[in-house]
């Protein structure tokens, strides 16, 4: 059976997805040969997406993703309206830590990087607004991966599992027991999964109805890391932004009995 004909909109959509954080710049030429597209092709969509103001054009002739396309993400509820919402909780979670925080979504099987605030002093951290990983490695992901629904945490175990350090979980017996012991804490930690030399503390954000819309971390040195020390602020965070979301404290949240134990 073949494949359908690409249709018009998916000829647009290439266009934009020939972006990314490796490639936030591109010539015409780049983005037909990374959108597989002809150049006339590209020239005549290009044209439209700039018009519309999807893309900006520089004096070199460079096309670069435009504000329309911001103006329209800063609409999702879950990118620009949830770290307005979330923004006073993390500044007061940095106030209490001094360490590099995380705020997340998840999108299929990686997590997306919603905001991220760096300490001066803190260990270095591998992300940027936008960024993705997979869910296994980092703690934010294990906190969303817990709460994904059991026929997906199963199609992600028995899928491969990316590894990044020695420490990486990619072992899927261990990894369902790494999330079953997150529900039943309500914290996740991944000890040195994606660097050899920091440690993420996370924990979810829930919706107005319960259900997990996002997790907030903390990353942290691995040297002198003192986890149980750091559970409180995090969690502190998250019930703030899960009210601010909406949730109710008559709506139990799943996993947050028992002390917390490393992942």
């Amino acid at each position: 059976m073949t494949a359908p004909a690409p249709t018009a909109a998916d000829r647009l959509l290439s266009v934009l997805a020939a972006y990314d954080h490796a490639h936030p710049a591109l010539s015409l030429s780049d983005i037909g040969r990374r959108a597989g597209l002809s150049l006339t092709t590209a020239h005549r969509l290009v044209g439209a997406l700039t018009r519309w103001g999807a893309l900006e054009r520089d004096e070199s002739g460079v096309y670069h993703v435009g504000l329309r396309l911001w103006e329209i993400a800063a609409l999702a509820p879950r990118g620009l309206a949830l770290r307005q919402v979330a923004w006073p909780y993390l500044e007061d979670l940095f106030e209490a830590t001094h360490e590099n925080l995380q705020l997340a979504v998840r999108h299929g099987g990686e997590v997306v990087y919603i905001e991220w605030l760096a300490a001066r002093s803190s260990v270095g951290v591998h992300i940027r607004v936008g960024a993705r990983w997979p869910l296994h490695a980092t703690g934010v992901g294990l906190a969303l991966l817990a709460h994904g629904g059991a026929e997906f945490q199963e199609a992600y175990r028995t899928g491969p599992l990316a590894s990044f350090t020695p420490y990486t979980i990619t072992d899927p017996a261990r990894l369902r027991r790494v999330l079953a012991e997150m529900r039943r804490t309500g914290v996740a930690v991944s000890d040195r999964q994606v660097t050899d030399d920091a440690v993420s503390v996370a924990t979810p954000v829930h919706g107005r109805d319960g259900t997990v819309a996002a997790a907030v971390s903390v990353v942290v040195p691995y040297a002198g890391a003192r986890v149980p020390t750091l559970v409180p602020a995090v969690r502190l965070a998250a019930r703030g932004i899960s009210r601010a979301l909406g949730w109710r404290p008559d709506i139990p949240l799943t996993g947050e009995d028992g002390p917390p134990r490393g992942c």
